[in-house]
């Protein structure tokens, strides 16, 4: 019992401790630092991942993952913990001290929002040609199968699977699919071109396997993975579909851009098949009236982006227009749409930025406490400054 209560008071004074402060600040500054500089191998997602969106930090030797540094949830949970119990065993709260509560106050809010922005904040984007109506956004870097049933001519069914169990080659049958998807073989990044007629085929060759759709006329290579910031990579897959009356046939899905959807027909049914990024569809559409891309005169440096966009829901209750422009984004129903890009291949097209952060507030809101909490203990230390020395000040004779 003695030993048990010693560890207590021993975890109790490590939690509460000055020195753990300084630590969990310098191991925050190398981890910084290292990341900075990985950046320029892995980009900046990557590097989120892998070194503040994480409790450990990897690093791979040869095939073996060794844990070399604590990562961001870890050390910024530590921080705040030690922050917390600091206050509770060690902080007297007095009116004097008001001022270092709420400062401390907005520092805890801080570093707890920062951890719900990680765990809840998500980004797509929104490409509009010119008169283009969409209710969906799309992600940056996750990609989805996408295997649309199209019988109805009133609308399509359409059933996602994730890039995860394609990346993993696992077998996936859904409920609403008559038939069960195998990935034979998948490419994280490939580059697809036209099969020369006559040609053989080259080594990691994906599309060889295919037996249906475009993979019997492209060849697939896999490509080494990017991790620049304007690259995209482009995933392929080669899946087989497989009906309880057997195989459907083996056909090659990739998220390349020119890579249209393919038509299968099982059962009295017409489906398309197709890889595509992530999309995130919304109870309200887009539509793009007008684009404009400014620049300086006689240079080709942007001034200015704005979109002139039409605002509609289904039930008619919201139908306006609204401008967005670089510092003035639109803000509904919980997202955030900010004016990001444009094609510089088309001048009538405009890339705009999805943001989901529901706890967007609480930075504004931990500011303030931090703020408020510096002035008024500033003010407090004025007060009592000029009392004091108002105190001190010698008494003068006055004249008769």
């Amino acid at each position: 019992m003695k030993f048990l209560t010693s560890l207590l008071y021993d975890a109790r004074d490590l939690f509460v401790s000055l020195k753990l402060t300084v630590v969990l600040i310098l191991f925050s500054i190398i981890l910084i630092l290292v990341a900075t500089l990985d950046q320029v191998n892995l980009g900046i997602w990557v590097v989120q991942a892998k070194y503040f969106n994480t409790f450990i930090v990897f690093w791979h030797v040869g095939d073996v993952s060794l844990a070399v540094f604590p990562g961001g949830y870890t050390l910024g949970g530590l921080l705040l913990v030690n922050l917390v119990a600091a206050h509770v065993y060690r902080f007297q709260f007095t009116w004097k001290k008001v001022g270092i509560w709420l400062a401390h106050i907005g520092l805890i809010v801080l570093l707890i929002g920062q951890l719900l922005t990680a765990l809840w904040q998500d980004e797509f984007q929104m490409r509009l040609d010119q008169g283009e109506t969409k209710n969906y956004s799309e992600s940056y870097r996750n990609i989805e199968l996408a295997i649309t049933d199209t019988t109805d001519p009133k609308f399509d069914e359409v059933v996602s699977i994730p890039e995860a169990p394609l990346a993993r080659k696992q077998a996936v049958q859904h409920p609403k699919l008559p038939f069960r998807v195998e990935t034979r073989e998948y490419y994280p990044n490939a580059a697809l071109r036209e099969k020369t007629e006559g040609a053989a085929s080259p080594p990691g060759n994906l599309a060889a396997g295919a037996t249906q759709g475009i993979g019997l006329s492209i060849i697939a290579t896999p490509l080494p993975k990017t991790y620049k910031q304007d690259d995209r990579n482009l995933p392929t897959a080669l899946i087989e579909l497989i009906s309880p009356e057997g195989s459907l046939g083996s056909w090659v899905v990739s998220a390349h851009p020119g890579l249209r959807p393919q038509r299968l027909e099982h059962g009295g049914r017409t489906f398309t098949v197709g890889m595509r990024y992530t999309r995130a569809y919304k109870p309200f559409t887009l539509t793009l009236l007008k684009f404009n891309h400014d620049r300086y005169a006689g240079t080709e440096i942007p001034k200015n982006f704005s979109s002139r966009i039409k605002l509609t829901t289904p039930d008619g209750s919201d139908d306006r227009e609204v401008l967005i422009y670089m510092n003035n984004p639109l803000r509904y129903t919980g997202l955030t749409f900010y004016q990001a890009s444009y094609d510089p291949n088309n001048p009538n097209v405009t890339v705009l930025q999805v943001v989901r952060n529901p706890s967007w507030l609480i930075p504004y809101i931990a500011c303030t406490l931090m703020t408020l909490g510096l002035l008024v203990q500033f003010g407090i230390h004025l007060v009592g400054f000029i009392r004091k020395r108002r105190t001190n000040l010698p008494a003068h004779a006055t004249s008769a």
